[in-house]
């Protein structure tokens, strides 16, 4: 895929996620009946002051359960080990999910279908993401499954859903019937637009490919390259046609990289910004195998993404498509190469399967979701993303004594309360003298 045509693609991704978003939004929910308080406008634009650090933290005791009860003095916050004065600080009650689980499961397949009203406001409003752009067809399948069989259990009849995909290929609307919800569901496929077809040769993979474009990894690179004369054949001698080889495979590695991380973060920022207009508590599950985050622009998109989150009360929680997976390589195969070779780039996979958690698990810990991962019962996992924590803790403070430097700031929380259990937003990308924008 050459150059010009991938970023055409990638234009045209986004603009159908755009239009995805749009259309994804009845008019019957950006309208409150009389008594209800309405929400915000349809052409919401995200804002925020400058320099202003939004910081959801969710607080449970030794049982698990959230905690309601700490005040603004409870807390103590540090940006890069520097303690900071809080300037906002408000408490957060959602609903709680009311007879889900003691209700009867019907298969979600037969399921009337419920029209949603105009005049009546959702309890909740939940939008299942699915990560097309990233999904492999095995895991896909797990969770298809998973998914459908979640649907009757975890949902009360006054919430309305939602099934969108990061490419922009499925789309439910938001609605209440579980049948619709479930073809959404089965519909999904793998979109492979930012990932090679086939095995390259050599097989470098966008982790491998930052160590060595970004980073001047030496290891990385040779690693790389020695891969290109086991794989092509090459006599040792052509050192340099293999590290031509080896640089080649590392820039359209990186390039496709960066490119799905945009698309599927920009997404994530226009749901967010969409169910701000919507009434009713708001849960984003994020259903991905996980992706990387290495360029400036995506710490960026990241950072908004958790600002936008916290000023519009919706929770980001994400579940991890892979289940139980292993990060060891098979190297049964002689083509592999020697056991040095072997060892490298059983490395480097290992090192990119544990990466992969990062930002589904910082958006969950920045918002007061939940990550699910690391286990095969995709099933409850489902049913427990569905379940927001009733209590959550919104901490505002602006930067003092730390220099806007265009770095990553590393966050950390405290309470005085001794036996809680905290999770909050990791840090933010702070740009360089410039104001986030959505």
């Amino acid at each position: 895929m050459g150059a010009a045509l991938r970023v055409t693609t990638v234009r045209r991704l986004l603009i159908i996620v755009v239009c995805l978003i749009v259309v994804c939004v009845p008019s019957a929910f950006c309208q409150a009946p009389q008594n209800a308080q309405a929400p915000q406008s349809d052409t919401f634009k995200f804002e925020t002051k400058l320099n202003v650090v939004l910081v959801p933290v969710l607080v449970r005791d030794s049982h698990g359960n959230a905690v309601g009860t700490l005040k603004k003095e409870d807390f103590q916050v540090f940006d890069k080990d520097k303690l900071q004065t809080l300037t906002g600080f408000t408490i957060q009650k959602r609903a709680v999910a009311a007879g889900v689980e003691d209700a009867p499961k019907p298969d979600p397949i037969t399921i009337p279908s419920v029209a949603p009203s105009p005049v009546v406001v959702p309890a909740r409003v939940i939008v299942f993401l699915f990560d097309d752009l990233h999904l492999e067809t095995s895991d896909l399948a797990l969770t298809q499954k998973a998914a459908t069989k979640m649907l009757a259990g975890s949902l009360n009849d006054n919430d309305v859903a939602a099934v969108l995909s990061t490419s922009g290929k499925t789309n439910s609307g938001l609605i209440r019937d579980r049948a619709k919800l479930a073809e959404a569901i089965m519909s999904l496929h793998e979109q492979r637009v930012f990932r090679p077809i086939g095995r390259n040769c050599p097989d470098v993979s966008y982790y491998q490919a930052d160590l060595i474009l970004n980073k001047n990894d030496q290891r990385a690179f040779d690693t790389a390259a020695q891969d290109a004369i086991v794989c092509a054949n090459l006599d040792p001698r052509q050192r340099s046609t293999a590290e031509q080889m080896a640089r080649s495979a590392a820039m359209q590695a990186l390039s496709l990289g960066d490119q799905g991380t945009r698309v599927t973060l920009q997404t994530i920022k226009l749901v967010v910004k969409k169910m701000a207009a919507l009434p009713g508590q708001h849960t984003l599950i994020l259903v991905s195998p996980g992706f990387l985050s290495m360029t400036p622009e995506a710490l960026t998109d990241k950072s908004e993404i958790m600002d936008m989150a916290a000023q519009a009360n919706v929770t980001i929680s994400a579940l991890d498509a892979r289940g139980l997976y292993v990060t060891m390589q098979d190297a049964s195969d002689p083509a592999s190469g020697s056991p040095q070779l072997v060892r490298a780039k059983s490395e480097y996979h290992a090192s990119s399967m544990t990466a992969n958690e990062d930002v589904m698990a910082e958006l969950a810990d920045g918002t007061g979701g939940t990550y699910f991962h690391n286990s095969n019962d995709l099933a409850g996992g489902f049913h427990k993303l569905t379940q927001a924590p009733e209590y959550l803790y919104l901490l505002e403070f602006t930067p003092q004594d730390v220099k806007q430097d265009g770095s990553y700031h590393r966050l950390k929380v405290k309470v005085t309360e001794d036996g809680l259990k905290l999770q909050a937003r990791r840090g933010y990308f702070a740009p360089k003298g410039s104001k986030k924008k959505s």
